[in-house]
């Protein structure tokens, strides 16, 4: 599992510092970080999820920050706090499996983040999303300073929180509200408004990279279907395509026209041919 990355908790009060000069000073920064905690990716479904994810909704992030000032972490590292020996330093970070965080730049000093330092931000996620491998445990742990649910909740604080379980074809999410998590209720289109990004969240049957599933997928506010890079491409070939056809189809149209029009006046030609052939000899007869 590797960490991409974004804040500063002081471990004594559970509070985020506003002193960028003491943190920097202070903690260390995402180069001296580890980017990996040395465990598998989950199943093989997590990357073309993700992928599907970020490639569907960057137009509109694009559109929302023109001057690119926005991170998507995919399986990244989130470090909330600074591990004590003789803890590992990643023990410090979440990993979710996909966030989004508006108004940074996507790179630190002309580099990839190798993970997202929240003491260095101070920026949290608008949305983190988790993709449940297990019983979806893990991802509702409330257990304090341990569990995941409570981490995203009283510190690193996104304002949507999403729970994606692909065997049971569904997505919970929860919106920060008073400082804690509200799940949020479906829609009319059963999909989960985003509203600050003018998106909706939901299930989606269909097939995907080859595969089948009830995968995570983004809509536009209107309940249309955000497509991925290679749906995109696709549906640009299938249009070019068309395009070919429709134009050679005018094109043999156009040749049949002419090919009839040349075949009239041939019948014409020969007609009067014959009708001359005719005239003649009946002068002639007239003649005789």
């Amino acid at each position: 599992m590797k960490f991409y990355g974004c804040y500063l908790l002081d471990e004594v009060n559970m509070n985020i510092t506003e002193k960028p000069e003491i943190i920097a000073a202070d903690f260390p920064d995402h180069t001296q970080l580890p980017d990996s905690d040395g465990t598998f990716v989950k199943n093989f479904q997590e990357h073309p999820q993700s992928i599907l994810l970020t490639t569907s909704i960057r137009p509109i992030l694009d559109r929302i920050h023109p001057d690119g000032q926005y991170c998507i972490g995919q399986d990244s590292g989130i470090y909330w706090r600074v591990a004590r020996p003789p803890e590992p330093p990643e023990r410090g970070a979440e990993a979710p499996d996909w966030f989004y965080v508006p108004d940074v730049p996507p790179t630190l000093d002309g580099n990839m983040r190798r993970s997202y330092v929240m003491w260095q931000e101070l920026m949290p996620p608008l949305i983190v999303l988790e993709f449940v491998s297990g019983d979806g445990s893990e991802e509702r742990d409330k257990t304090p300073r341990q569990g995941k649910f409570w981490i995203y909740e009283r510190i690193i604080r996104p304002a949507f929180y999403g729970i994606y379980e692909v065997k049971k074809a569904q997505v919970e999410v929860y919106h920060l509200v008073d400082n804690r998590f509200e799940l949020v209720a479906q829609n009319q289109r059963g999909h989960y408004q985003i509203p600050q990004i003018g998106v909706e969240l939901g299930i989606w049957e269909g097939i995907y990279q080859g595969v089948e599933l009830p995968w995570l997928r983004w809509w536009d506010a209107e309940g249309n279907l955000l497509l991925a890079a290679e749906e995109l491409a696709q549906q640009e070939r299938i249009a070019k395509e068309q395009a070919q056809l429709e134009a050679q189809q005018e094109r043999i149209a156009k040749e049949q026209a002419q090919l009839e029009a040349e075949q009239e006046r041939q019948r014409r030609i020969e007609t009067e041919e014959r009708i001359q052939v005719l005239e003649a000899r009946l002068r002639e007869l007239q003649g005789g």
